[in-house]
């Protein structure tokens, strides 16, 4: 058996430590450093794994780790991959790559000029139920794909700190949305809708920002997609998926807190949808991390790609053009 693959994490908040965890528990990967502006989170984490703090300059110079998970504020990401990249390191980077289309395209050209492998964290392909409804398409189990709907609706919304370095809605969470269309379709769109509300918190309006929106997409193939997008739901975490095609449909439904249901003469009661992302998709980070290995061990391409990650970024921004101007916004 191979070695395990020495891996730094760079950043040790909320998703750091899920990558730091799933990497310290694989037996074909070693965490090889926590790095953090916090020392004190830094040291935290790396104490629980039993690796060693380092800083970022510490880890790029050091040609026994050669690969990185960037997990840090999206303001840092483009520079951390730039730097990685040059310093010759597998890179897996948290999306978005940036806010900016632009820095993105910069941050791309060097990752080209360099020969780096980048792999941008779209967790949601790699969760089991999404894997299998994609094999399915793939295998024509429903003949062409005509209609996507894709539901997406968090369990409350973040800190307003947050919501105002974030992007916004459609760069936060209907990113990972827009990325899950183009995937399970095989394509990307050749146009954009939008319409957006502040219904669940006026002080995300008043933050310039909305909490709830509808995106349409038209794909060269004929096919449509329909996302849904919500900062409340009550019942947990909904992540929901239907594809409806010429011989049939697939559905993904919510992952819940058992399977235990109960009927009585009062009605018929399930668990509700698991609480949010970091329990809904334990499995899609392990699997990611999975597939990270195998880019590190030069058995596949990343996927998805930086490209990927750009092409979810435009996508984003057209939503957002459409809203304003409620008009459909044209990508191909």
């Amino acid at each position: 058996m191979a070695s395990p693959i020495p891996i730094a994490v760079l950043g040790a908040g909320r998703i750091g430590k899920v990558h730091a965890g799933n990497i310290a528990r694989h037996p074909g990967a070693r965490l090889a450093a926590v790095v953090d502006v916090q020392e004190s989170a830094a040291r935290s984490l790396a104490e629980q794994h039993g690796a060693p703090v380092l800083t970022s300059e510490d880890v790029l110079a050091d040609a026994g780790i050669p690969a990185v998970f960037i997990c840090t504020a999206t303001d840092t990401h483009a520079e951390l991959i730039e730097r990685a990249a040059g310093a010759g390191k597998h890179i897996f980077c948290e999306k978005p790559i940036d806010l900016s289309l632009e820095r993105v395209d910069a941050c791309l050209e060097v990752v080209r000029e360099t020969g780096a492998k980048l792999m941008v964290g779209f967790n949601r392909r790699f969760d089991p139920n999404v894997r299998a409804l994609h094999a399915a398409l793939q295998a024509g189990e429903i003949g062409k794909p005509e209609l996507l709907q894709i539901t997406s609706r968090d369990p409350g919304p973040p800190p307003l700190e947050y919501l105002r370095v974030s992007g916004g809605l459609f760069k936060d969470m209907t990113i990972h949305d827009l990325d899950m269309a183009c995937f399970l379709l095989g394509e990307a769109p050749r146009t954009v809708s939008a319409t957006a509300a502040t219904l669940v918190d006026p002080d995300i309006a008043r933050a310039g920002d909305v909490d709830t929106a509808v995106v349409t997409l038209s794909f060269p193939s004929g096919a449509i997609a329909v996302v849904t997008n919500s900062r409340r739901a009550s019942y947990g975490y909904d992540q929901r998926l239907e594809v409806h095609g010429e011989t049939g449909m697939l559905q993904a439904e919510n992952v819940r807190e058992s399977t235990v249901v109960k009927s009585s003469a009062e009605g018929v009661t399930s668990q509700k949808p698991l609480h949010f992302f970091l329990e809904r998709y334990q499995a899609a980070y392990r699997a990611e991390l999975e597939a990270f290995l195998r880019v590190c061990r030069g058995e596949a391409e990343p996927a998805p790609s930086g490209a990927e990650g750009r092409l979810a970024l435009h996508l984003a921004e057209a939503a957002e053009r459409a809203r304003r101007t409620g008009c459909a916004q044209a990508v191909g």
